[in-house]
């Protein structure tokens, strides 16, 4: 059965990273293998968002080519954020709050649950997992996983 890939920025910053290591190899194997049997990769905008203003910050054009260059290659793996999604983010954000489960401070913004809102209400009929470093605050929200723990 085909997956829904949501990349958090971990990974989409390392699939676009431009200086070669074991770990860029390992995870762009991985992902042509996950796209090979017929996932779909998407790429949420509020994690384009995170990853570009930290690539744009750090003056690095060579992210930022690679970055434009893998959300461009496919019209449909940018994903927009929605209003709708932003809505959902909101109760998830009160939800965690009341429980006793905070992402993040008070007043930040919550980028974790904006992603998990955006795959929760993407639809799309097959299996959503959002893939990412941090699967401790996404999982109380959303089917989340280590890269190298989600075979391909």
């Amino acid at each position: 059965m085909s997956r829904y890939l949501f990349l958090d920025s971990g990974p989409l910053g390392l699939v676009t990273q431009p200086k070669i290591s074991a770990e860029v190899l390992a995870i762009n194997r991985w992902l042509l293998d996950c796209l090979s049997i017929g996932d779909t990769v998407l790429v949420p905008a509020i994690i384009y968002y995170e990853v570009r203003r930290e690539l744009l910050r750090a003056q690095k054009a060579a992210g930022l080519a690679r970055l434009d260059a893998f959300v461009e290659i496919d019209s449909s793996r940018y994903l927009a954020l929605t209003d709708g999604a932003l809505r959902f983010a909101a109760e998830l954000w009160a939800r965690a709050r009341q429980q006793g489960r905070p992402t993040s401070s008070a007043h930040g913004l919550d980028i974790d649950v904006i992603l998990a809102a955006q795959a929760l209400t993407f639809g799309g009929g097959a299996e959503i997992v959002v893939v990412t470093t941090n699967p401790r605050h996404l999982g109380q929200f959303v089917k989340a996983c280590l890269w190298n723990d989600l075979e391909a």
